[in-house]
């Protein structure tokens, strides 16, 4: 019997309160059977977020080839230095997806950890992204364009539509986030 929205199983019969005014008499197999497609069978859709964070260091120089030296000096004060500057950024990478009813995972961070591995450490860690990083050539290497570097890249090398965000920490107080927009 249901006693306030509560289900108790008696040795013949179920029953299940749905709503305040649907009851439903079950066996105890057929509430198994109900149970089991619902579950086992992903009837219902759990959507979660996996987070993977990670530190690289970097070097680069904000300077942009379509302004002059005075308004790159202008635009971009002390991070338009000619020797450049350096950074520890600390990158999240955000997957979202269906929680797959049988591994009970969105995507196994194992696999997320080996992605960015070849997306960002590889190719940016301890670099100077100016002149190491082809794409940074002719794009200038704010902390908005390497995000759209790692999202553009990331997307190349995950399972489609599970790429959800890229979060940049420039600096404790410098965040920047991309959503492939």
């Amino acid at each position: 019997m249901s006693h306030g929205g509560r289900s108790f199983v008696s040795s013949r019969l179920l029953c299940v309160r749905l709503s305040q005014q649907i009851i439903l008499d079950l066996s105890p197999s057929q509430l198994l059977i109900m149970a089991g497609s619902s579950e086992r069978h992903g009837s219902v859709e759990r959507i979660g977020y996996i987070t993977r964070v990670q530190s690289f260091s970097a070097c680069h120089r904000l300077h942009s080839v379509h302004l002059t030296d005075t308004e790159n000096k202008e635009v971009y004060g002390k991070c338009n230095n000619p020797n450049g500057h350096g950074h520890n950024y600390k990158v999240e990478v955000t997957v979202r997806g269906k929680i797959d009813p049988v591994t009970g995972m969105v995507m196994n961070l194992t696999d997320l950890k080996k992605c960015i591995e070849e997306v960002i450490m590889i190719p940016l860690d301890h670099k100077n992204l100016d002149k190491d990083v082809p794409f940074f050539a002719s794009v200038v290497s704010t902390t908005e364009n390497v995000a759209v570097y790692i999202w553009d890249n990331m997307a190349k090398v995950l399972p489609p539509n599970l790429l959800y965000e890229i979060k940049i920490y420039e600096t404790d107080k410098n965040i920047v986030v991309y959503r492939g927009e």
